[in-house]
Order: structure tokens, then sequence, then C-alpha cells
């Protein structure tokens, strides 16, 4: 039978998966009256295509909106396509792509339409942490529809796109001339949904990118592949590097695939493969947390252990970011990331690189809250605060001279490397160029980890 759909829904499939894979589902499906008669409006396959197909050899299961039928909008039969598909992805143990651009809800199918989309929420919500979910929005997500990415594991937006909740200018007090918040840059930045955004190219070798690495279900452990990377390759002048340019030098073949890069940008999340596997990684990207930056970790690195990829992280850190704004909501922030730390069964494993101050260090996956391995570099220091100012709180009224000296004594005796190492807080102190090899055989030993977790239904937290 001929695909009558228009639009670019088939063709976005056709770009994205493999060449001549893609096998579509529900093809001859057409839109329900119910109350408002629509017998006279053509709507092939509902506005959506269904089917399944392979990307890179990888089966995945997608669906594609349809805006050239009533704009993509969101009908009874349209959202019990998108159902079936999740039924199918489930009992395959399979990933499901999809490709939003939607008007909405269908005004005219009523509560029909809003019961069956309830129905790909709960069937979201049900296939979290079983496969993998991905979004990607490539027109309109909007109103109750901007829920969908919300409960999928990775979101991506091309940059023309549009997601909200309330179109821009229903928002009181703005104009989407003066703040346009439903744009890509805004929901990347602000909102921090967004995990990536780029051009319609960008978009789909993005995907490839994740399918590639990311396990199709939380049992799969066919994503390993072959390592022609040196495993005792040296991290030159890492010292000095960013975090971003630290987890490039460590990873296989030198590939970081950063998420959320604008959201929280105090801290860097993504993968990378060490000996051809894939590993979640956090690392500080600066001295401070924020609470942006604690959310963005906390939701990675709970990702992470629903689906059985090993965390790790790299800390710099002295405290908490200080202003009102953050003040309003860090403590909760950091709470949660804490939480999922210390909850995460899968291998953890820490490199302290430069400091690692006070209970800031300590929720960045220490040894105190459950991190299987700490390595950290020689240099690095390691106490409650800095010594310049532990010693003028326990100096106080000294002069100049008095202090450095006492900063001197107390960085010797509180914030020495060595000093952590004596405590078992550091499992091995380790020259920084030597990082690569001592991360590797970490999660090599780790592989067989098993952690039995205290019976519960869930956090309450």
């Amino acid at each position: 039978m001929e695909n009558k759909s228009k639009g670019k829904a088939v063709e976005r499939i056709y770009t994205l998966l493999d060449e001549g894979s893609f096998v579509e589902i529900g093809q001859a499906v057409t839109a329900r009256s119910t109350d408002f008669q629509l017998e006279e409006i053509k709507t092939p396959s509902d506005g959506v295509v269904t089917g399944y197909g392979l990307i890179d050899g990888c089966p995945v299961y997608v669906y594609s909106q349809d805006a050239s039928v009533l704009g993509g909008s969101i009908g009874e039969m349209h959202a019990r396509k998108i159902a079936n598909l999740y039924d199918l992805a489930m009992k395959t143990g399979v990933a499901v792509i999809g490709m939003i651009d939607c008007a909405g809800i269908r005004l005219q199918e009523s509560t029909d339409a809003l019961h069956a989309f309830g129905e790909i929420y709960k069937k979201q919500a049900q296939a979290s942490g079983v496969i993998l979910q991905i979004s990607a929005i490539f027109g309109n997500c909007g109103g109750g529809l901007a829920v969908f990415p919300t409960l999928t594991d990775f979101t991506l937006m091309e940059e023309s796109g549009q997601l909200f909740i309330n179109a821009p200018n229903a928002i009181t007090g703005n104009r989407k001339e003066v703040l346009n918040s439903a744009s890509a840059a805004f929901q990347s930045k602000e909102a921090g949904i967004v995990d990536f955004v780029g051009n319609e190219a960008e978009v789909f070798a993005q995907i490839k990118k994740l399918t590639g690495l990311f396990p199709s279900n939380y049992k799969d452990q066919s994503k390993i592949k072959d390592c022609l990377d040196d495993l005792n390759r040296l991290c030159g002048n890492v010292q000095t590097a960013d975090a971003v340019e630290i987890l490039t030098q460590v990873a296989d073949e030198n590939e970081f695939i950063e998420l959320k890069s604008d959201y929280g940008t105090d801290m860097a999340i993504g993968f990378i493969r060490l000996d051809g596997e894939t590993v979640g990684c956090v690392a500080n990207k600066e001295e401070k947390i924020s609470a942006q930056g604690a959310k963005k970790a906390a939701s990675f690195v709970k990702l992470c252990d629903a689906f059985g990829v090993g965390i790790l992280t790299f800390t710099d850190v002295t405290g908490y970011a200080a202003d009102l704004e953050q003040e309003k909501e860090l403590a909760q922030a950091v709470g949660t990331m804490t939480g999922a730390f210390v909850q995460a069964s899968v291998p953890k494993v820490n490199v302290i690189t430069k400091k690692a101050f006070g209970s800031a260090y300590v929720s960045m996956n220490s040894k105190a809250v459950g991190a299987d391995l700490v390595y950290a570099w020689e240099d690095a220091k390691i106490g409650m605060m800095e010594a310049d100012m532990a010693a003028k709180i326990m100096n106080p009224g000294a002069d100049a001279d008095v202090l450095k000296e006492k900063a001197q004594e107390y960085e010797k005796l509180q914030s020495d490397v060595d000093s952590a190492a004596r405590r078992g807080y550091v499992d091995t102190v380790i020259d920084p160029q030597d990082t690569r090899k001592y991360v590797i055989g970490a999660f090599e030993m780790l592989y067989t980890k098993r952690e039995m977790q205290i019976p519960k239904k869930h956090n309450a937290f």
C-alpha cells in the first residue's frame, strides 16, 4: 500500500534509519469521528507515522508526526498508534524515538483525544528505566504535549522548534518579542529540558550517537565495542585543562558527548567510552555548585543507574553558589544529587583533581556517600575548607605573617592529599597523566559489582 502521508514525517524517518530498514505499522489508520464529524477531511495515518527499523544495525521503534495532517494534532487514533508502539517496544526491549511536530490535542475529538493522550503519558512513565526513550522536537511541542519530552530519557531540539506549556504571549507580563520562552535557546539554557540543540542533520547525528552508546533497555549489554585506543595512553597537560578537556583526554579516541551544556554550566555531564564500555560522567566545571548544576547531575546519575551505566566523577569544588536566587532551591537540589549518588548501585569511581572542600566535596560522589574507588591527583587538596580561610577562623586578629604560617600548617596537616589517603578517604594518589589507565582498571575490576539496597518502594525525596 502506498504511503500517502505528506510533509517531512516520512522523510525524517528515512533520514534517521538505515536505508531500506523501515517497516510501517498502522498505515491504514485514520481519524475516528465522534461528535464533530471529520469524514470529509482526509487524515492519512491520522497524522503520525509509526513503525520500526534499524540505526546502524540496532533495532528501534519510531513515530514521526505529520504536520500536514490537521497540523499533526493528536487525536484518539493518533495517540493509540503511539501507545501501541510503546507496548511493542516494552515487550521487545527496544528503544522508542519520537519525532515531534504537533499543533496540540485535536479539538474536534474532545475527551476521546484527551483520554488517549493520557494513555501516552502512562506508557512513557511505565517505560521509564525499562527502555531507552528519545524525543526529537522539529516543530511545535506545546501545551500538554510539552510533558512528553520530560518523560523521556533524552530530548533533542531543532533550532527553530518551539517547546512550551504556555505560549510566550499567554504568560503574564511577557511578549514573544521580549522573551521567546518557547525557543530552543530558552528551553536548553533556562528550563534545562533539552539535552542538545542543532540543525536537523545535527539532531539526527546526535540521536545516532546516543543509540550507539546507551543501552536499549536496562538489561542490554550489547553496546560495548572493541577499543582500538591505547588503554595505557597518557593524558598530557590535564593539570591545566578544564573539565570537558579532561574527560575528552581520558575517553577512548578522545570523544566526550556532553549533554545539557547550556544549563547548569558549573557542571558537565555526558558519556565517554572506556575500553569500549559506556560510562556516564559528571564533573565540576566551576568551584561552586549551583542548584541547576546539582539538578542536572542528579537526573543524569539516576538515568545511568537505571540502565546499568557506570558513573565516573571528576571533583574540583570548594562550596556552593551564594546568591538569593540560588538559596531558594540549592539545598533541595544538592540533597537530591547526594541521594542519587548514594542510591546508585552501578560502579562509581571518583577522581579528585584539584580542590575538594567541605560538604560540597562530600556530595560529589565521595567515599562517604558510596564511591567504590576514589583517586586523587598528586597536588589535590582535600579538607574542610581552604587553608587561608581556616587560618583566619582559628586565629582571629592575627597579623598577615602569622596567618600565612598557620595556613601552611593547616594545609600540611588537614588539606594534604596524603592525609586523606592515610585516613582511607582516597584509595590511590596518582600522577594526573595516568588517569586514563587507572579509571579503566577501576571499571574493569568493578564490572561484576553487585550491591543490595535496603528493600523499599522508592525514595521520598
